[in-house]
């Protein structure tokens, strides 16, 4: 009878230590694999996969959990920094050049805001919205929802959108691409493309080696409980 009693005590521990992953990207533990089996360990650093991750994990509003969308504006806006990953298929569809705003820097995007007419970009993550037709052609309106860092984004009309004067020849000229008003502006021959892939519910994290970023939005906080 203890010998039964006992294994039943340790089938019972076992249960309650095994991790449950309530899903193929709920598990933090897995964001190393899945940056390895996506092609990214040359593209970007896997701290910067795993900030994404643990934002897109926490954001509730998402309509779409099978893309994700990558700027990293700590590389010079002369390489590519725009990232959009297929989490399902663990592929890396685009990479590509993206534009600044022209008050966050020359070469570098190092100055953020969320005031409207700072001509300036703004940093964190952002559900993508609706798209349209707009003064800058096919467009796509974002939703920040880091209140006080981005969520003036949509009121700011800072959305995706192409432009002319991002392309390589605008670097061989100028030692860097055009900027926008604060809009990750991106190729005019990949942008309608990558608009219809990413649009209406999905993820998007703008980064930064950003010390007043990473100190106050609320995705990398102690016990942090994510946003909308």
């Amino acid at each position: 009878m203890n010998i039964l009693y006992n294994i039943l005590v340790f089938a019972l521990i076992t249960s309650a230590c095994t991790p449950h992953t309530g899903g193929e990207f709920s598990d933090s533990n897995s964001d190393y694999k899945l940056w390895s089996d996506c092609g990214l360990k040359n593209e970007m650093s896997y701290d910067l996969f795993s900030k994404a991750m643990s934002g897109f994990r926490q954001i509730s509003g998402l309509k779409k959990k099978d893309i994700i969308t990558i700027i990293d504006y700590s590389k010079p806006s002369s390489q590519n920094r725009f990232f959009v990953i297929d989490l399902k298929n663990k592929k890396l569809l685009y990479n590509c050049l993206v534009a600044h705003g022209k008050n966050s820097g020359d070469v570098y995007a190092e100055s953020f805001s969320n005031e409207e007419n700072s001509l300036k970009s703004s940093l964190g993550f952002f559900i993508t919205g609706e798209t349209y037709n707009g003064m800058n052609g096919y467009s796509l309106k974002l939703d920040g929802v880091e209140k006080g860092i981005n969520n003036n984004a949509r009121e700011r009309e800072i959305v995706i959108h192409g432009a002319d004067y991002v392309c390589l020849n605008f670097v061989l000229k100028y030692g860097r691409i055009g900027r926008s008003w604060g809009c990750p502006a991106l190729p005019q021959e990949l942008s309608d493309k990558i608009i219809n892939t990413i649009s209406n519910g999905t993820c998007l994290f703008i980064y930064a080696d950003d010390k007043f970023y990473l100190e106050h939005s609320d995705f990398f906080q102690p016990a942090s409980t994510g946003k909308k």
